[in-house]
């Protein structure tokens, strides 16, 4: 292994230049002592695009309350970032802290497209594995998803941050060398990699997981997203045997499912025995768990969010949450309104993908309402709030499910459909939505 390539985190954070477009992190994958210690260069930098998705841990740079008056391009701006998808950390620099925001709405299987049009990294910090006896280091946890594509853009230097806590995982395009060229230094740290504890279920969720495991068979390959409902539903397929995996997240209820038997991969039809992903997010123990697993593969997102390779997987079942979903079927599961919550990630990509698979179902889950100010409201509405996007539309949604039940909107012409969605509403708004959907005609 080439140790000359050894660097402090201020000595790499002096490579970066007013004007730069730096990238820093996916997910668990994110170079926080990079970050940190270009944070301390906040007031020699102007203008610097950090270039990240899916921050989970706070830090620094995303909880500084910056000036009020920034915005991207003007003089005096320390930092921007630019986002296919917004985390807990960039949604709070965006929406608290002040800090300006770029984003894309890429699908996630087009992150590749995205790194050579949009991000164009002049100098990319990454998180990485331990090194393997040959001196290799494994993009880690989230790297997988998308440091290929990093490392091919980036135009100047690429750091290395080596961390104890960051899991070796093999699979497709994952490894890097300390002698590549563009490599030029390395930071050996010690510690956790970033951690996503276990969301709280509630009652609601409960009763969502317990409706959604009637539609998933014994044998099925699952995808699963993040967030309490999803939580819910990993830790109920525990009724299920011989599932398979082929997710673009892996997540803290997929680690219980290997560790007790439920998932084998044993009848996936594609790439057997193991379980494939593109980014994680979860608790320490999960990464240890990841590290060095035979069992699990990791792979690019244009790869594993290809609609192509998500249907060769027999019985795929995508289960992928909403923020909510219109009379027509229509889900919103990136904004509401003109507020960017998230992204369209891999939503659609699943969506397709499943329904091409043979015996595959894809599944839309929420909530039918929630409590804000004591007062609750619907999440099934006869349209959306002015300015929301349509995530996923009406055309390719199959399965909707809440606690009021599962339908499949698919087979159904547009007054069935719309009646099946009032069905799944809260019971305290299906009059008010059945008399619009009157007024509408659409009934």
């Amino acid at each position: 292994m080439t140790n000359s390539k050894s660097i402090t985190a201020a000595e790499a954070a002096k490579h970066v230049q007013s004007g730069d477009r730096v990238y820093v992190g996916t997910s668990s994958s994110f170079a926080y002592t990079f970050l940190d210690a270009l944070y301390d260069r906040k007031d020699e930098l102007e203008n610097v695009t950090l270039l990240c998705s899916m921050s989970i841990t706070p830090c620094r740079m995303f909880d500084t309350d910056w000036p009020s008056d920034i915005s991207p391009g003007c003089k005096g701006n320390p930092f921007i970032f630019d986002t296919f998808f917004l985390g807990a950390g960039e949604r709070r620099a965006h929406r608290r802290h002040n800090m300006a925001f770029e984003y894309t709405s890429f699908h996630l299987s087009q992150i590749d497209l995205w790194m050579q049009e949009i991000g164009k990294p002049d100098i990319s910090f990454l998180q990485v594995s331990r090194p393997d006896e040959d001196g290799y280091f494994s993009y880690g946890s989230s790297g997988i998803c998308d440091h290929k594509y990093v490392v091919e853009e980036t135009k100047r230097e690429v750091f290395l941050e080596s961390n104890t806590g960051s899991p070796y995982i093999f699979g497709q395009d994952n490894l890097i060398s300390p002698d590549h060229k563009k490599v030029a230094g390395i930071l050996y740290t010690t510690g956790n990699a970033p951690e996503l504890m276990p969301d709280e279920i509630d009652d609601t969720s409960r009763q969502i997981a317990d409706i959604v495991l009637e539609e998933v068979p014994d044998g099925a390959t699952l995808q699963l997203g993040l967030g309490k409902l999803s939580t819910a539903i990993g830790y109920d397929l525990k009724q299920r045997n011989d599932m398979g995996i082929f997710s673009e997240l892996f997540s803290q209820p997929m680690m219980e499912l290997m560790k007790e038997g439920n998932v084998t991969n044993a009848h996936k039809g594609f790439m057997d025995g193991m379980s494939v992903f593109s980014f994680s997010a979860g608790t320490q123990e999960m990464y240890d768990f990841m590290d060095h697993n035979p069992q699990i593969y990791g792979a690019p997102f244009p790869f594993v969010n290809d609609a192509r390779n998500i249907a060769k997987n027999k019985n795929m079942i995508s289960i992928n949450n909403a923020m909510a979903v219109n009379l027509y079927g229509e889900v919103a599961a990136d904004a509401i309104g003109y507020s960017q919550q998230s992204a369209v990630g891999g939503q659609l990509d699943f969506v397709k993908g499943a329904q091409w698979s043979e015996g595959g179902k894809s599944i839309i889950v929420l909530p039918s309402s929630f409590v804000k100010d004591g007062k609750r409201q619907s999440k099934i509405s006869l349209q959306f709030a002015p300015g929301t996007p349509v995530t996923t539309p009406r055309s390719e949604v199959q399965y909707v499910a809440t606690e009021y039940g599962c339908v499949n909107l698919k087979i159904r012409n547009m007054s069935d459909r719309v009646r099946a969605m009032i069905s799944l509403a809260h019971p305290d708004f299906r009059d008010q939505l059945t008399q619009e959907a009157k007024d509408c005609g659409l009934i």
